[in-house]
């Protein structure tokens, strides 16, 4: 059965506060002060993301433009791994891009089932959006660990 829009914009927003509890839950835990804040932003910046899905299904989306982003493409060479409290900024990085990642080919294979072209618009928007916060992330990583090794 083909994801009808309200369904889309449903998920992606449960998709953005599950994310937000996340990253909350493993601030919780963590134990490096730093890990804690970075934990924390990228708390903040779910919601943010949730707030733009909400303003997306607000708008007109036949006004709305999906525009390209760059992939670095380093969280594909990158293994997944899984919280521990005492993490480094590295892992703690290398745990965000992969979220990233995963969400943006999500939207892109749910793209390939969907016939409906607001919808696929919808789910390009959403394909940007995730792609955007993959870059930020990806920059980070390649300026602040990949560039002191």
């Amino acid at each position: 059965m083909e994801p009808k829009y309200e369904d889309i914009i449903s998920f992606a927003m449960q998709w953005e506060e599950d994310s937000a509890d996340l990253y909350k839950e493993m601030g919780k835990l963590a134990k490096k002060p730093n890990v804690k804040a970075m934990f924390s932003e990228f708390e903040a910046e779910e919601v943010g993301h949730k707030a733009i899905i909400e303003k997306i299904s607000k708008a007109k989306i036949t006004d709305l433009q999906p525009e390209k982003v760059t992939d670095l493409r380093i969280s594909d060479y990158l293994i997944d791994m899984t919280f521990k409290p005492d993490m480094d900024y590295q892992d703690i990085l290398i745990i965000a891009m992969k979220r990233e990642e995963k969400a943006v080919k999500m939207y892109t294979d749910m793209l390939t089932r969907v016939k409906d072209s607001e919808a696929q618009k919808l789910i390009q928007l959403l394909i940007q959006e995730e792609s955007k916060h993959k870059l930020r992330l990806e920059i980070e990583y390649d300026e602040n660990v990949l560039a002191e090794n």
